[in-house]
């Protein structure tokens, strides 16, 4: 019954995975997967989450199910994470919180809901945007259309963005990244939401906003400043919230998907639609990495230990950015490059053309996304001189 199934290309990011642990070269770089490595090319525990997971093997009682919403600790701390501790949102009990496996549990179960209670709708994402957005939300049975997000000249095209959405019909979806833009790391400004909100608003439209990377651009509250600002503005908001990066627990699988409606009896309809499509997904979320966040959420001193931790990661990137456009100076790129150090999170789409990306993995062993896209995170500054070096050369 298989004879008919055909092979197909695998993940290009895992590809590049592989072909990075084959490769002999000693000054190899992996610029390619997209998660946080320190200067030595690790990916660490945080010291709050192994603090937490010592506190949760000591005191844990049951392995049972968590139900399909996840465990309610999980979204009491991360709705005011989100939201805001104050947020208005959150006293009008407008938003549901539903666990999720990832962020990427959370876009499906959006693409689900959206699928089965907005038909006809089409979805439209930033071009170029996270990749996955391209699979899975066709999986879900939504169409895709795209929106203009940079320009020939590798910047942040704001105008024809906001040209393209005051085009889009009347109750089709939108959807924006919070911060830390992925694939390009260009992020609007606060003017530039408060413009995307006026379009949306007269426009009729959903939004429905990423929020991958909170706290990994300027911080956790700056971060958040579109989603907040969504949410206490329009009365229906769709946001899909991830734990993978912020608390480095990418194999806990530990997501959210806050659905915001207009009042609270309609946040309840919305809530029981979510939980059944949830259970027809994956009935139930993993439970470990939600237990990790509530248990440093619930704790001050656990909660001073991560923001500490997770400032020192956003400084390092921060200023991994800035060393890198300084360390081309001496080749004449660093006006070229000068996008890199304005651009914020992991991401950063260089400029780079597919050939010189390929010139780069070939002659110097520097791994990254064919579309020029680079994983800041896997720069070091011991490796900075080779790096630029070799950009050079492929320029």
């Amino acid at each position: 019954m298989f004879e008919h199934i055909e092979r197909v290309p695998g993940d290009a990011i895992l590809g590049l995975i592989e072909a990075f642990k084959k490769d002999t070269n000693p000054q190899k770089v992996d610029l390619g997967v997209g998660v946080y490595k320190d200067d030595q090319g690790k990916t660490p525990v945080m010291r709050a989450v192994k603090e937490a997971e010592a506190l949760l093997l000591k005191n844990e009682t049951t392995k049972t199910y968590i139900g399909s919403h996840g465990a309610p600790s999980y979204g009491e701390v991360i709705l005011p994470m989100v939201l805001g501790e104050d947020s208005p949102v959150l006293d009008a009990k407008r938003a549901s919180a539903t666990q999720s496996p990832g962020g990427t549990g959370a876009l499906r179960l959006a693409g689900d809901f959206i699928a089965k209670h907005l038909p006809g709708k089409a979805l439209w994402v930033s071009d170029p945007t996270w990749p996955n957005h391209l699979g899975l939300f066709p999986a879900a049975g939504l169409t895709l259309k795209k929106y203009p997000y940079v320009d020939a000249d590798n910047r942040l095209d704001f105008d024809g963005m906001l040209a393209a959405i005051k085009e889009i019909p009347e109750g089709d979806v939108v959807l924006l990244h919070a911060c830390c833009h992925n694939p390009t790391g260009f992020d609007l400004s606060h003017e530039q939401w408060q413009k995307v909100l006026e379009v949306v608003r007269e426009r009729g439209l959903l939004p429905l906003i990423d929020f991958a990377y909170q706290g990994f651009g300027e911080g956790l509250i700056e971060d958040a400043y579109g989603v907040r600002l969504m949410a206490e503005s329009l009365d229906e908001v769709i946001i899909t919230s991830s734990c993978s990066k912020n608390f480095g627990i990418y194999c806990e699988r530990t997501g959210c998907l806050i659905m915001v409606a207009k009042d609270h009896e309609q946040m309840e309809n919305v809530r029981s639609q979510i939980a059944i499509v949830a259970r027809e997904n994956y009935s139930n979320p993993p439970a470990h990495g939600s237990a990790i966040v509530s248990e440093i959420l619930q704790s001050a001193e656990l909660a001073a230990l991560w923001r500490e931790e997770l400032t020192e990661m956003r400084d390092r990137i921060n200023s991994l950015r800035r060393d890198f456009v300084d360390a081309l100076k001496p080749f004449g790129l660093d006006q070229k490059f000068a996008c890199v150090a304005e651009q914020r999170g992991m991401f950063s789409y260089t400029g780079l053309q597919p050939e010189q990306v390929d010139r780069l993995r070939d002659e110097f062993g520097i791994y990254m996304v064919r579309s020029g896209r680079a994983n800041v995170a896997g720069f070091s500054h011991e490796k900075l001189p080779y790096l630029a070096e070799a950009i050079a050369a492929v320029n």
